[in-house]
C-alpha cells in the first residue's frame, strides 16, 4: 500500500506533509478554506474515545505544530479547529481527525457560519463542492512539508 488509510480511503503519500510518531498531517479533498487540512491519527479508529492516552496526546501536540505552520503560511490571523466526534456531531469520514482551517477577520458574515459549511449537508462532503485534483492537493502537501523537512519522521 503505497499511502495510508482514512476511514475506507487511501490517502497517498503525496498528499501527507506531516509525520509524527502517531498521527499525520494531511490536505483535505474538499477544502472549504485555503489552507484547511487534517490531522488524524495514523490507527484507523473511528471515535475520539477509541484512542488511547498517548494517541490523544500526539493528536494534539501534531495539531498545535500544523496550526502554527498552517498560520505562518496562509498568513491567518486565527484557526479554527474542531472534532466533528461521530455521525450526529457530522462526522462523515470514520476515523477520528481534526479540521484545521485558516481564519482571518471578515472570512465569514457570522464567526460561527464556518459550522454550517462543515455540516455534510452544506459543507466538505456537499456534491456541489469540487474536489481538487491530485496534483493541486500534491502542491499544497508540498509547500507545508517544507516547514517539517528536518523532523525525524522524514
Amino acid at each position: 500500500m503505497n499511502g495510508h488509510k482514512f476511514g475506507p480511503y487511501l490517502i497517498k503519500e503525496s498528499q501527507i506533509f506531516f509525520r509524527s510518531k502517531l498521527c499525520l498531517g494531511i490536505v483535505n479533498l474538499k477544502p472549504i478554506a485555503p489552507g484547511h487540512v487534517l490531522v488524524i491519527p495514523k490507527r484507523n479508529t473511528p471515535r475520539l474515545a477509541d484512542l488511547n492516552k498517548e494517541e490523544t496526546a500526539d493528536l494534539m501536540v501534531s495539531a498545535q505544530r500544523i496550526g502554527n505552520v498552517v498560520e505562518k503560511h496562509y498568513k491567518c490571523t486565527s484557526l479554527t479547529m474542531t472534532i466533528q466526534d461521530g455521525p450526529q456531531a457530522g462526522q462523515t469520514v470514520p476515523h477520528v481527525h481534526m479540521h484545521v482551517i485558516p481564519r482571518r477577520k471578515g472570512d465569514w458574515p457570522e464567526n460561527d457560519d464556518i459550522y454550517k459549511d462543515l455540516d455534510e449537508k452544506k459543507g466538505v462532503d456537499n456534491e456541489e463542492r469540487k474536489p481538487r485534483t491530485e496534483e493541486e492537493m500534491g502542491k499544497e502537501a508540498n509547500e507545508l512539508r517544507v516547514y517539517f523537512s528536518n523532523d525525524s519522521e522524514y
